[in-house]
């Protein structure tokens, strides 16, 4: 079984697609094909279903996907750990952080860091709270930024700010003339949302519970920008953070007093798995400006 067979298999199981997985491996699809046909004869045991153009794993080949995914894993860790080990001025961090932490959070932590250690690198992943968390656990990021708090056994976490949420309406609704609101004021209106799994659609739930109604979601995104352009054209409402050019979509920013709106976002790692250097490195960096108080 040679290294170039894992990763073909491991392309071709992601893509569910031969030509796809080949163009992306810069190889044909015949070589392809016959070192999946060689790798199946070796494992004794069919690896893809054939529908057509497109492929499925068969259960043998969902099985050895895990394993292979773990083996690749554990080698991308020590080629990495050796190249730290030979400069430990260099380095990645993988850091996964939601959508609306990369307009200011994210780029002035990294661009602070790297002014200290410039030779180190960042791979970045955005998602929203569950899929970036499950990377987390999974070992594909080293720490994540999210929002609400993850407090389990296991997992790190370090409180980092709180913001204020606020609660936009088209500039042309009734209540768009007033400095505040409660929430309860629009227990009746539609809501546009971010989709389940996301940090924000959590706390929009959570805090309109604390003021009586569940809401009744008219359409969802999985951007603010997205939201608030729904909310502009006149189709609902939203909870949102504070986000640069909302007024000039032709929204009103409308603050909450009651219940009060916040979000806590943190810093998340898994506390049994050892990091590389650099990113222990940055995961003291942030915890120190945090401690000093000035990532506030």
């Amino acid at each position: 079984m040679e290294w170039a067979q894992l990763e073909y298999f491991r392309m071709a199981a992601r893509l569910q697609h031969f030509t796809r997985a080949a163009e992306r491996l810069a190889v044909s699809q015949s070589a392809l094909s016959r070192s999946i046909a060689r790798l199946e004869q070796e494992l004794g045991a069919p690896l893809f279903e054939r529908e057509g153009r497109s492929i499925r794993l068969t259960p043998y080949g969902q099985r050895f996907l895990r394993r292979v995914e773990r083996v690749m894993r554990e080698m991308d860790e020590a080629r990495r750990e050796i190249q730290e080990l030979a400069d430990p001025e260099r380095g990645e961090v993988r850091l996964g952080f939601l959508h609306t932490l990369g307009v200011h959070l994210v780029p002035d932590l990294i661009r602070d860091f790297r002014s200290r250690f410039p030779k180190v690198s960042f791979v970045l992943v955005q998602n929203a709270a569950g899929p970036v968390f499950r990377q987390l656990e999974s070992g594909e990021i080293d720490l994540c930024f999210l929002s609400p708090p993850v407090r389990r056994e296991g997992v790190g976490w370090v409180d980092l700010k709180t913001e204020e949420l606020f609660l936009i309406v088209p500039s042309q609704h009734p209540l768009a003339g007033r400095d505040r609101i409660e929430l309860r004021n629009v227990a009746e209106e539609p809501f546009i949302a971010l989709k389940r799994g996301y940090g924000m659609r959590t706390i929009t739930e959570e805090v309109c519970a604390q003021a009586g109604f569940s809401p009744r979601i008219a359409f969802e995104g999985e951007e603010v920008a997205t939201v608030a352009g729904l909310v502009a054209g006149g189709l609902g409402v939203a909870m949102v953070p504070d986000f640069p050019g909302l007024e000039l979509l032709g929204i009103k920013k409308l603050p909450v007093h009651a219940p009060l709106c916040r979000r806590v976002i943190g810093m998340a790692w898994i506390e049994h798995r050892a990091l590389s250097p650099a990113a222990e490195r940055f995961r003291r960096f942030v915890v120190g400006r945090e401690e000093t108080g000035s990532s506030r």
